[in-house]
């Protein structure tokens, strides 16, 4: 049993892990409410690093009547007037065919729980940092129209291609026969694996938040985490130790300078800040590699990324992601990279 340290009214597993061919595995969590009454055993992912054995998926339409599974996230119904979640166990089932002695190898098990507040604004932040990290640039619009069957192709595949840049960005490279399935006359072809890799069928795109974090640990020397930070200055502790960060954001294209388009859900790589303080991202949704770099101005994007309610273009009032993002580092990390994880309440 794991205490949250706040009641908390969502809560993310992730995972890392080695499936060889021929297993596969499926996490789950349990809660327990305020009252001290317990959630059911919830599926939060059935997951294979390939495809070949099973159909990597999230489980929809479980619920208790007071918490259900929205794809990678367990959610309290109505946080204004329903419990929270104090604590929580983790249950991991490892699978194998018959006939096969292989077996899957764990190596980092957890949940991010969180007490998410309704807000539309969020408090302004102090720069304090200029850096830049040396992160490659991919675009998923060079993409457009390849491998409809994940997700429509590249045009939807913005976790995806941020996640494997910062996995080269640490060194993590595919090798020729892994990517000799991809048409030989496609740029990146990297990309293109790295939507297969992260596809969950259940859901029908490549978003899954446990999914891109376990993906990126199947390379060697990395771990993977979903969690979500506070402020910018959280963000800054990371880049300053050489982490970039995969943020999570929704916004109207008014509401985010120079992006050019609005979205209700996309993922870019942060990786540093201007002496301005302004943020610089990888933004994947771009018209080419060169244009993937972007700037944007500190005040928006720190509130478009850390508020959790907006107006979508009806006017309507819809979910805000809170801060979420991915978190991808060394195994053995630094002193410098364990000190800077260990601040945001990541541990190594």
């Amino acid at each position: 049993m794991h205490r949250l340290a706040v009641p908390a009214t969502e809560a993310i597993v992730s995972w890392n892990a080695h499936t060889p061919p021929g297993t596969w595995l499926q996490a789950e969590i349990k809660g327990t409410y305020t009252d001290g009454t317990g959630t059911p055993w919830y599926v939060m992912g059935r997951w294979a690093a390939g495809d070949q054995d099973i159909r990597r998926t999230s489980v929809d339409g479980q619920s208790d009547d007071r918490s259900s599974v929205w794809t990678d996230t367990l959610a309290i119904d109505d946080p204004s007037t329903g419990p929270r979640l104090t604590s929580y166990r983790l249950r991991l089932t490892l699978y194998r065919r018959p006939g096969t002695q292989a077996t899957p190898t764990v190596w980092r098990l957890g949940a991010m729980g969180s007490d998410v507040p309704d807000r539309f604004t969020v408090p302004a932040s102090e720069p304090r940092l200029a850096r830049e990290l040396a992160v490659p640039r991919y675009s998923q619009e060079i993409h457009k129209g390849r491998y409809p069957e994940y997700d429509n192709g590249g045009e939807a595949w913005c976790s995806p291609t941020a996640s494997q840049m910062v996995i080269e960005y640490w060194g993590g490279r595919l090798t020729p026969e892994q990517l000799a399935w991809v048409d030989p006359s496609y740029s990146d072809p990297q990309v293109c694996h790295a939507a297969r890799s992260t596809y969950d069928h259940q859901y029908a795109g490549c978003g899954n938040w446990p999914f891109n974090a376990a993906y990126a640990a199947t390379f060697d020397g990395l771990q993977g985490v979903v969690t979500r930070l506070g402020s910018l200055t959280d963000l800054e502790t990371l880049i300053a130790a050489g982490i970039p960060v995969i943020t999570s954001q929704s916004f109207l294209k008014e509401e985010l300078t120079g992006a050019g388009y609005g979205t209700a859900g996309h993922l870019m790589a942060v990786i540093g800040f201007t002496a301005d303080g302004d943020v610089i991202a990888n933004d994947p949704y771009s018209a080419s590699n060169e244009a993937v770099r972007r700037v944007y101005r500190r005040r928006e994007f720190e509130n478009i990324w850390l508020r959790t309610k907006r107006y979508n273009a009806s006017g309507k009032v819809v979910s805000g992601t809170g801060g979420v993002c991915y978190l991808y580092f060394p195994a053995r990390p630094t002193a410098a990279q364990s000190k800077a994880l260990a601040a945001v309440g990541v541990r190594v």
